[in-house]
C-alpha cells in the first residue's frame, strides 16, 4: 500500500484530548518522514500544535456558537496544502463527531479513518473497532491504534511517546518577568497547582487540597495557583500563606504552556494542564476516580514521572452517581498526598545534584 502524501488529523475537542493526540503526528513522521501532517483543531487549542516539529500545518475549525460551519470547513480542506494544492490523501478522526465525519467525507478525503460504532460511521471507509468508554487502554494508545488502518503498528509507551509541544517564542520571557515582579526568585523549586477540571472528571475536594497546601507550605518552595477566570474564587481559597501566588485568569494557553514549562512539579485533577506538564517532561501529581471512563488508566498523564492518587474506599462498578453518593475522592489521604509531594521534590533535588 502506498502511504498517503498528506494526512489530516482531526481533534476538535479540549486541551487534554489534543495533547494526547499529538504523538500520532510523531509516529507518522517516524514511519514516513516525507508525509505532510496537518491538524484540524479548535482555534483556542492551536498553541499546543504551533512550533511542533512533527506538524506541517494547523487548520482552525471554523465555527459559530460552538458548532462547526459545514461549507466553510469543507472549503478550507478542499484548498489542501498551500504549497502543493492537493487534497489530503487520508484523514484520522480522533474525535469523531457527526459534523467532523461529514466534513471529511464531503471534502473528498480519500482515506477516512474513524470509529465503527456511531450511526454515522458509514462516512468513514476505514473503521476502527475500539470501545473507548470501557477504559481498557490509555486515550493516547487508542489514538495511535488508529494508524493501524494505514499499516502502522507502533508500540507506544510512556518512554517513547513524542508530543512536540514547544513554548512560543518570547512568551517564556514575558511570563518569567511577571513572576519575578511578584516575588518569584526562581531560586527554589516551583510547584504549580491547577485545582479545576471543567467538569470532565471527579475532582479532589478543594478543602482537602487546601489542607495539603498547608502541610507542604513550610517547604522551601514557591507555589503558583493556575486556573481560568471562572476559577478565580476557587483558586483564591487555596492561598494559605505568602508563599502561594494565585494567577488564575492571568494566562492564555501560550502563557500557561510557558508557565508549566518553568515549573518543577505540577499538581492537578484530570485536566488539560496535567497532560501539558507530562508532555513537557515535568513531575506530575494527579487525582483520579475509579470510574472506568474517567480513570487514570484511560486519562492519566502519559509519563513515568507521575504519582496518581485514587479513592481509598473499596467499591466496584463505579459511576459518577455512586462516586458522589460515597464521596469517594474525600477518602484520599491528604497526609499521603503531602508526603508524595515532598518525596517528589526530594527526588527532583537529588536529580539536579547528580
Amino acid at each position: 500500500m502506498k502511504f498517503p502524501e498528506s494526512i489530516l488529523i482531526a481533534r476538535t475537542d479540549r486541551i487534554g484530548d489534543v495533547v494526547l493526540s499529538l504523538p500520532v503526528a510523531a509516529v507518522i513522521k517516524k514511519h514516513s518522514p516525507s508525509t505532510r501532517v496537518a491538524f484540524l483543531l479548535n482555534n483556542y487549542t492551536r498553541p499546543l500544535a504551533e512550533g511542533n516539529p512533527y506538524i506541517d500545518e494547523i487548520i482552525s475549525l471554523s465555527g459559530k456558537n460552538g458548532k462547526p460551519r459545514l461549507l466553510r470547513n469543507i472549503k478550507q480542506l478542499k484548498k489542501g496544502w498551500l504549497f502543493s494544492g492537493s487534497r489530503f490523501g487520508a484523514s484520522i478522526a480522533a474525535y469523531p463527531t457527526f459534523k467532523i465525519a461529514l466534513i471529511l467525507f464531503l471534502s473528498g478525503v480519500g482515506i477516512r479513518i474513524g470509529t465503527a460504532y456511531r450511526w454515522y460511521s458509514f462516512l468513514f471507509n476505514r473503521k476502527i473497532r475500539d470501545h473507548r468508554k470501557f477504559g481498557e487502554r490509555h486515550e493516547l494508545e487508542f489514538n495511535i491504534r488508529l494508524l493501524r488502518k494505514l499499516g502502522i503498528e507502533e508500540k507506544i509507551n510512556e518512554k517513547n511517546a513524542l508530543f512536540g509541544i514547544t513554548p512560543a517564542s518570547g512568551i517564556p520571557e514575558k511570563v518569567r518577568t511577571g513572576l519575578i515582579l511578584l516575588g518569584i526568585s526562581f531560586s527554589k523549586p516551583i510547584v504549580i497547582v491547577h485545582p479545576g477540571s471543567g467538569g470532565s472528571s471527579i475532582d479532589l475536594p478543594a478543602g482537602k487540597l487546601k489542607r495539603v497546601l498547608k502541610l507542604i507550605s513550610g517547604e522551601e518552595i514557591d507555589i503558583i495557583i493556575s486556573g481560568t477566570r471562572s476559577e478565580k474564587e476557587l483558586c483564591s481559597s487555596l492561598v494559605v500563606n505568602k508563599n502561594i501566588i494565585n494567577r488564575a485568569g492571568e494566562y492564555d494557553l501560550q502563557e500557561l504552556i510557558a508557565l508549566i514549562n518553568m515549573g518543577d512539579v505540577i499538581i492537578a485533577n484530570s485536566t488539560g494542564p496535567i497532560h501539558i506538564a507530562a508532555a513537557l517532561g515535568k513531575y506530575v501529581i494527579g487525582f483520579y476516580p475509579k470510574i472506568a471512563a474517567c480513570s487514570a488508566q484511560r486519562w492519566g498523564p502519559y509519563t513515568e514521572k507521575k504519582l496518581i492518587f485514587n479513592p481509598e474506599i473499596e467499591c466496584s462498578g463505579c459511576t459518577r452517581a455512586q462516586c458522589a453518593r460515597l464521596n469517594c475522592m474525600e477518602s484520599i489521604s491528604e497526609d499521603a498526598i503531602a508526603a508524595g509531594i515532598i518525596k517528589t521534590l526530594h527526588k527532583l533535588e537529588s536529580e539536579k545534584r547528580s
